[in-house]
């Protein structure tokens, strides 16, 4: 009795869009709403305020990223909490059921990548980043050039770790990082990185790279943008 009332107030979620037993289904009930998958993105390296994913999707109104906050709440895939003094500001961060959506994140980027309507040149940012970096690094080369490298976007810094060919972050402090990246959007760092443009193209744009120089060649030689099929 006590497991069918359960199956019941799961009911209540599960179905309300295709009446489908599918755990597909459910996974597009609680992650196909227009930006509810972006907003799992940008927190899969740690919790953000509101005003930081407002930054980072520039695109969404804040009554819809509101909603989308509490729909994926009430589903259990984030949850929200008040940082200890003396920052006592509202942050929000992925549920480990939550955070485990991060396969479904980068295998849906590498699919997309294969397409000829992916435009590389649109709005980048830092999480956006980040998962590129994990979809698109030479884990060959990788695995010959331990360090780790910062990311300062001011707003937040995330510090990527190499070891053993992968490539892992953490947001946060970026203090001890062999090479650090400072700009206040992530789109010219992805044209220096995928583009293979030299940094100083942007230093009008307030991009600055520390460290050194051989290493941060390295670093970017490490990603490139897939071919497509006929192109």
């Amino acid at each position: 009795m006590k497991l069918l009332e359960e199956t019941k107030s799961v009911s209540v979620r599960h179905g309300r869009w295709y009446d489908d037993a599918c755990g597909t289904a459910l996974a597009l009930e609680v992650l196909g709403e227009r930006w509810s998958l972006l907003v799992v993105r940008e927190l899969l390296y740690g919790p953000l305020r509101f005003s930081d994913l407002r930054a980072a999707l520039p695109g969404i109104s804040a009554k819809v990223l509101t909603e989308r906050l509490e729909g994926l709440e009430q589903a259990g895939a984030l949850a929200r909490r008040t940082l200890p003094p003396p920052g006592k500001v509202q942050v929000y961060e992925l549920t480990p059921w939550g955070k485990a959506a991060e396969g479904v994140v980068l295998e849906m980027g590498r699919w997309a990548l294969q397409s000829p309507l992916h435009n590389p040149r649109l709005h980048m940012s830092p999480a956006g980043l980040m998962v590129s970096f994990q979809i698109m690094i030479d884990r060959g080369k990788a695995a010959a050039l331990p360090m780790r490298a910062g990311f300062d976007f001011g707003r937040t810094a995330i510090l990527a770790t190499l070891a053993d060919g992968a490539i892992t972050f953490q947001r946060g402090p970026i203090d001890g990082a062999d090479i650090v990246f400072r700009a206040s959007d992530a789109t010219p760092l992805a044209a220096i990185i995928y583009g293979k443009v030299d940094p100083a193209r942007y230093a009008d744009q307030g991009v600055k790279v520390e460290g050194d120089a051989a290493r941060v060649a390295c670093f970017i030689d490490l990603f490139h943008l897939p071919a497509r099929p006929g192109r």
